[in-house]
């Protein structure tokens, strides 16, 4: 198969993906387990690991970005390959901790509610953004267009670190009124 139409099948496969995700996390993020009458155990322990694993996915991509500025591309394929891997754990935990667990309030009070709401609706946005281009850029590299890919990853690695540090920085602002 041509690189062009290998190209052009996985952009049909990240396009669905970039729909599919998000969708996907909104519908299970609404359905609670416990509510609809399964006896689940809350998993009410996820949260700090989950954080923990943002943290690592920003710690990880900015050894991607050092390693390729040293020349070492498979450590960065690996690091990003991994990146990558983290945050499908990530995914998967942070929707099991929403169906089987009561949403958190932030409790805090004045302007650091405005912080927090901010920081908030900027990862989650971007978080949807990201997905796309964490493919996108992926898939340049995976198919040997490092012109491409270089260029995409640009835009990705920011996007991507600030979904992962504000992760991180939500769950602690909101970690003191987990019940």
């Amino acid at each position: 198969m041509s690189s062009l139409a290998q190209e052009k099948k996985y952009k049909k496969i990240i396009t669905a993906l970039t729909i599919i995700i998000p969708l996907a996390v909104a519908a299970l993020f609404g359905i609670n387990l416990r509510e609809l009458g399964f006896d689940v155990e809350p998993l009410t322990f996820l949260p700090p690991i989950y954080a923990t694993i943002n943290g690592l996915t920003a710690v990880v991509l900015i050894a991607a970005v050092v390693a390729i500025k040293n020349g070492n591309k498979k450590l960065h394929e690996q690091l990003n390959t991994f990146a990558i891997l983290l945050s499908l754990v990530f995914l998967v935990m942070y929707i099991a901790y929403h169906m089987t667990s009561d949403s958190t309030s932030f409790g805090g009070e004045g302007v650091i509610v405005y912080v927090y709401y901010f920081i908030l609706i900027t990862h989650i946005v971007l978080s949807v953004i990201v997905i796309p281009f964490v493919l996108l850029t992926y898939m340049k590299a995976k198919l040997g267009n490092f012109v491409e890919h270089k260029k995409i990853a640009r835009k990705t690695f920011p996007i991507w670190l600030y979904v992962a540090v504000t992760g991180v920085i939500v769950y602690l602002m909101i970690a003191p009124y987990y019940a």
